[in-house]
């Protein structure tokens, strides 16, 4: 036998040089996209593909002010699809995610208009009442045993009924409160917006390198430094750039006002995508959420209280809904029976699955829904500047969406069939 037949030293090339760990890394990732993982490489190709289609085919697409109109017009159901982690994590659903903001919503403004309350006490009153919906519906499930669809899709009507009750029989209720309207209508000043922006990018770059060093102190496999610096980089690169076109001038008359800066409803989104981040993935309840939905019995087993968690996912999720109806409260000036319903929860599902997030419980990320919600903003808009009719953004939705879940069943599949699961 010669040499040339003989098995290569492990990790070395064929003149037995030690492999980089940069090549290393990408072949990793490169055997867990052919198992199934996909992770966000799917919601991110399309969101780059969607952006090309339409700034080719409407310019105006790129323009400053409609590019700050992208981040108002799709955060309430951001923030909606951030809550439905939880319970999708779960492999649970919440039907009446959509009402309940709009319930929600509904409080926040009779109390504020009706009541004279304090906005701070009114926000936290439709908090409140987020969370005794939540509360209620993951007893329903959990302790009851009731199917989270048929009970959640109880809720979907009744609270139809609740937001028809609370604004009086559909009348429109006026939110007049300055700063909850400033949520989705105002402007950070330039220079906040920059130091935000650093803050932010400083931020992600001290967590990643203290997580690379605190696995490579426990021995194990850490991400080469080359790559870390990339994702660094390609982040600073696209935060630099949207503070920049989102600094410049947007209003069409600047004698009568200005309109630059980063929208207000920017910075609340990235909290709530770290909080919601930091809780899934950096604690032990987070950590639980996976192995309940992953394998009920198993997590039972391990000794996780299974009724507790699926429970507060449920009052996670409501909450969450209670800050999207105040978002959207905002962005209306105004709250009505219809807050919260129509497409609302379809697009909230549809951002959660186009986003990664698994239909089928045990995988999911907060980001999901951020990038899932990009994506549903970007063609409602820019099917919209191109003219088209409710209808046909109602047919391409649904469409990215069976795409979406069609790559999660295929993802699934492969992953099992490669033992990953």
């Amino acid at each position: 036998m010669t040499s040339s037949a003989l098995p290569l030293a492990d990790g070395n090339s064929g003149t037995g040089a030690p492999e980089s760990p940069v090549v290393a890394h990408v072949k990793d990732y490169l055997a867990r996209l052919r198992g199934g993982d996909t992770g966000a490489m799917p919601a991110v190709l399309g969101l780059v593909v969607l952006c090309t289609v339409f700034a080719i085919m409407r310019p105006k697409f790129l323009s400053a002010g409609n590019f700050a109109n992208l981040f108002t017009q799709g955060a309430a159901v951001t923030v909606i699809a951030m809550g439905l982690i939880f319970v999708l994590v779960l492999g649970e659903i919440d039907l009446s995610a959509g009402f309940a903001s709009g319930v929600c919503a509904a409080v926040l403004a009779v109390l504020l208009t009706e009541h004279d309350w304090p906005w701070y006490a009114a926000v936290l009153a439709a908090l409140v009442v987020g969370m005794v919906i939540g509360l209620v519906l993951g007893v329903l499930v959990a302790k009851v045993g009731i199917p989270s669809f048929v009970v959640t899709l109880g809720a979907f009507l009744a609270f139809q009924g609740v937001s028809l009750l609370l604004v009086k029989g559909g009348t429109n209720v006026p939110v007049r409160d300055s700063t909850i309207l400033a949520i989705s209508n105002r402007n950070l000043a330039p220079i906040v917006g920059w130091l935000l922006a650093a803050a932010a990018i400083a931020g992600y770059g001290v967590v990643h390198v203290r997580r690379n060093r605190s696995r490579a102190r426990r021995g194990l496999s850490a991400e080469p430094i080359v790559i870390t610096g990339l994702r660094i980089g390609v982040l600073a690169v696209l935060v630099g750039l949207a503070v920049y076109v989102l600094n410049q001038e947007r209003s069409r008359n600047t004698v009568i006002s200005s309109l630059r800066g980063v929208p207000i409803v920017v910075p609340v989104l990235v909290i709530l995508l770290l909080v919601g981040t930091f809780v899934l993935r950096r604690t032990p309840y987070g950590l639980s959420l996976y192995a309940v939905g992953g394998n009920r019995e198993a997590a039972r087993r391990a000794g996780i209280n299974v009724d507790r968690v699926r429970i507060s996912a449920f009052v996670i999720c409501s909450t969450m809904a209670a800050i999207g109806g105040i978002v959207a409260a905002s962005r209306a000036n105004s709250v009505d029976s219809n807050t919260g319903g129509s497409n609302v929860l379809l697009y909230a599902v549809g951002a959660a699955v186009i986003g990664g997030t698994s239909l089928f419980g045990g995988k999911g990320r907060v980001l999901d829904a951020v990038l899932g919600g990009a994506v549903v903003a970007v063609i409602d808009n820019g099917m919209g500047l191109m003219g088209y009719s409710a209808g046909v953004k109602y047919v391409v939705t649904g469409v990215v969406l069976l795409l979406a879940a069609g790559v999660d069943a295929l993802s699934r599949r492969r992953a099992e069939a490669a033992g990953l699961r």
